[in-house]
């Protein structure tokens, strides 16, 4: 089914449990309320792969898809073909929109990869978020193999927080490094992540929290924070994986 929606009209899902808006990250960021998130776990396009901004136009199946049996099986993602200086001043600008919406002692949570982790950090305490640490999202032996080199078997999550960092009463002691593997049963987009890793990441809020995804790409964040009694907003940019993400959490929340 098209979604054709304005991309400051969202769609409401469960009564409010999921908030879901089409469009630009920097239009639709100002135009939540202030201070109405709890905390930020979001998976933004990485802009890797090359030196400048030419060596990274190219479509996103080009650069992640390898085999003619994965050909066209996930629509292009938008937005990952910045040089350097641009994402991190890109990054800069929708994370300080995060800083403003996030409540005091809220998690703002991002992926990276280890070409950008240096400036993702950089622009994390850029928006005035207090950098916390890195988790290691080792996503096991079926990683792409790189002869004579070490393999890029982990890409990482970098966290801060507004302000001291508050956790709930029942909070966990969660581990640094979480092990999952991207299963084809549960891949919806080019470059998602599992939801079982979401599930454990999640682990760190508390039921009833709003969580809040700028890239929300297939959903999967939002069908874990609603498996596991969160709230959800979440914003993308390209019409055909927007429609995935709202059926994806649409099943979720019929469940």
């Amino acid at each position: 089914m098209d979604i054709a929606i304005d991309r400051f009209a969202p769609i409401t899902l469960g009564d409010g449990t999921a908030v879901l808006f089409r469009g630009d990250v920097l239009h639709v960021l100002p135009t939540l309320e202030a201070g109405s998130v709890d905390h930020v776990f979001t998976d933004p396009p990485y802009s890797s792969g090359g030196q400048s901004r030419g060596a990274r136009m190219g479509i996103t199946s080009q650069k992640y898809i390898f085999g003619d049996k994965k050909a066209g099986r996930y629509p292009d993602f938008l937005g990952d073909n910045r040089d350097q200086r641009g994402y991190a001043y890109w990054f800069t600008l929708w994370a300080s929109f995060c800083y403003g919406l996030l409540k005091p002692g809220g998690v703002f949570a991002t992926f990276t990869d280890w070409r950008q982790a240096p400036a993702t950090s950089d622009a994390i305490q850029a928006a005035g978020l207090v950098w916390r640490g890195t988790v290691v999202w080792d996503k096991t032996e079926g990683s792409r193999p790189d002869k004579g080199r070490f393999r890029h078997q982990a890409e990482y999550l970098l966290w801060a927080s507004h302000g001291p960092h508050r956790p709930g009463p029942d909070a966990p002691c969660l581990p640094g490094v979480f092990r999952h593997p991207v299963r084809a049963a549960d891949k919806h987009h080019m470059a998602g992540k599992p939801t079982a890793l979401m599930a454990d990441l999640l682990r760190i809020t508390q039921p009833g929290d709003v969580i809040l995804d700028p890239f929300m790409g297939s959903g999967t964040t939002g069908v874990a924070a609603i498996q596991s009694g969160r709230r959800f907003i979440g914003i993308e940019q390209s019409p055909a994986i927007f429609e995935t993400a709202a059926s994806r959490i649409r099943t979720a929340l019929a469940k």
